[in-house]
């Protein structure tokens, strides 16, 4: 056999095997608002670099719980930025890793037409039975639409209609389904191609306290190349153009 051929049958299996060292699998905790984008920057992020994100969506309060109890994530994108600042503060999320991917909008939503008005007297003048919210102790999201019906006066009032999901996804299901006439949302959740099916009011952004929403590795991901990447990609071009579609604003 020519030293040539021997060379030639060496270099493939070579190449294969860094291809492999190169692709990884990063564990992600994603707010359960960022859901569809997230979904959608994942094959993205996959075709581009060939690693594969595997997320797990839910509260960004119950994340913390399951990070602090040692759950497996190395990055967590959550529903404000107070969570990725205390988790660095406790040794649990490398320093300097923190970065707002979004800023999230709050919507007042109900899957029927002709609920929600483009100015929310709905709120003040009744003709429902419950009022859908994300639990505040847990979800940025529910928080911020507590802060809303106190800015107009009307939480003490609607209080006792108020039905609370565990997340904003569960909030979400509680509306679509009827369970709750109307309530609070994120808007990624219920835009599609632009435009909100049923009755909507896009809450003005002074009514609550801007959603900001941050991305951080944690110890786990640590000088992890493909969480590196991950954290590169959600800061460029592709991924910043499908945050904007589902009507997030960036920092």
């Amino acid at each position: 056999m020519k030293p040539s051929r021997l060379i030639a049958l060496w270099v493939v299996p070579l190449v294969v095997a860094s291809f492999g060292v190169r692709a990884d699998d990063v564990s992600v905790a994603v707010a359960a608002n960022f859901t569809a984008p997230m979904q959608k920057i994942a094959t993205e992020f996959e075709k581009d670099t060939g690693h594969k994100v595997v997320p797990s969506f839910g509260a960004t309060g119950k994340f913390y719980a399951q990070i602090k109890n040692g759950a497996p994530f190395e990055v967590l994108l959550t529903a404000d930025e107070e969570t990725p600042a205390k988790l660095i503060k406790e040794n649990a999320a490398v320093a300097g890793s923190q970065f707002t991917y979004a800023i999230g909008k709050l919507v007042l939503w109900s899957a029927k037409p002709a609920i929600v008005d483009g100015a929310g007297a709905v709120l003040k003048n009744g003709g429902f039975d419950h009022l859908a919210i994300a639990n505040p102790k847990l979800a940025p999201y529910g928080a911020a639409a507590v802060e809303v019906m106190k800015a107009l006066g009307v939480h003490d009032a609607l209080h006792a209609k108020i039905v609370t999901g565990e997340s904003i996804a569960q909030t979400y299901q509680f509306i679509s389904t009827g369970n709750a006439l109307l309530g609070f949302v994120a808007l990624s959740q219920v835009l599609k191609d632009g435009k909100i099916e049923g009755s909507s009011w896009v809450i003005p952004a002074k009514l609550y306290t801007p959603i900001r929403q941050d991305a951080v590795i944690l110890e786990k991901g640590k000088g992890k190349p493909a969480v590196e990447a991950l954290m590169k990609y959600l800061k460029a071009g592709k991924a910043k153009a499908i945050i904007t579609s589902f009507g997030y604003e960036l920092p």
